[in-house]
């Protein structure tokens, strides 16, 4: 290889490496905004999740509709969470072989959020129902309002007798794990340790304190909780989905950093060893021009 191929290499190499430094910075920039984001939304969700509780233990009859299964309609709604870019290490891979694992047991239709997600299920010839593509990283509530309209909708027409949700839940800036958690019909205690997860296992985040729930109290209900359970329901399905989302987008912001730092210190080796190389060559080139040199001195003389 000669001297001016490898110098344009180190060059590339250490181009490349300053835009993946520029990548990693970026996401763990955005995977922070986005924990924020995650615990101003837990408030409000416990709070529906403790009522939804509460009401169901006052007026069993109102939730049932939403609390029990038809075991008549074995068929499924699987609303599959994944990214639209790449460049986010097993991030995507593993939700997507969670979900061949989950399709071997269920016969589902899906909402597809994210890219790569359309792509699976239209790899596998399934029904998309509703998909949702290049949701930009500041997520909001409005983000998710078709998907959680068009799953209340289906459920409530009884075309699916259950809605279930796949999406990669982020642990740590190290560990992601996917996840299938149940939307409808309604299960407090899922919903529950959904919003509890939103607290990390170790990090800047770690130690946000538990909040205390308040006692449960009786509440006086108008007009009726046959007509209160609408809306609520409609919340807290509306917060379940947004909190995969979220959550999922944390995982994909931290998994790109961690690739974009490995993908930084590769290219640092990399610049290195043919620096090295280069200096080989070097040196080799210039022995070679003294030997020259050399030979031709002695045959003058």
């Amino acid at each position: 290889m000669s001297l001016k191929l490898i110098k344009q290499k180190i060059v590339s190499t250490r181009k490349t490496g300053k835009v993946t430094r520029a990548m990693e910075a970026v996401s763990a920039v955005k995977m922070r905004k986005t924990q924020e984001r995650a615990f101003a939304a837990r408030v409000y969700a416990r709070s529906a999740v403790r009522m939804l509780a509460n009401i169901s233990r006052l007026n069993e009859s109102a939730v049932a509709k939403y609390t029990v299964r038809n075991e008549k309609n074995n068929r499924a709604l699987l609303v599959l969470v994944t990214s639209d870019k790449g460049l986010a290490g097993a991030v995507n891979s593993a939700v997507l072989k969670l979900a061949d694992s989950f399709l071997i047991k269920h016969t589902c239709d899906f909402v597809c959020i994210g890219r790569k997600a359309v792509e699976y299920a239209e790899r596998n010839g399934a029904t998309i129902v509703h998909k949702e593509t290049n949701i930009a990283d500041n997520v909001s509530l409005e983000n998710v309002e078709h998907v959680t309209k068009t799953v209340l909708d289906a459920y409530l027409a009884e075309t699916y007798g259950a809605v279930y949700v796949i999406y990669q839940n982020f642990i740590s800036t190290f560990e992601q794990k996917p996840l299938v958690r149940q939307v409808l019909p309604l299960n407090p205690e899922g919903l529950d340790a959904m919003v509890k997860e939103i607290v990390p296992k170790s990090g800047k985040f770690s130690e946000r304190k538990e909040e205390t729930d308040s006692a449960a109290g009786e509440y006086l209900i108008e007009p009726s909780a046959e007509e209160l359970m609408p809306e609520l329901v409609s919340q807290l399905v509306h917060i379940a989905i947004y909190h995969a989302l979220i959550e999922h987008k944390a995982s994909e912001h931290s998994a790109r950093m961690v690739a974009m730092k490995n993908a930084t210190d590769k290219s640092k080796e990399m610049a290195k060893a043919l620096t090295l190389k280069f200096n080989k060559a070097r040196q080799a080139a210039i022995t070679a021009e003294v030997s020259e040199i050399t030979a031709g001195a002695a045959a003058v003389k």
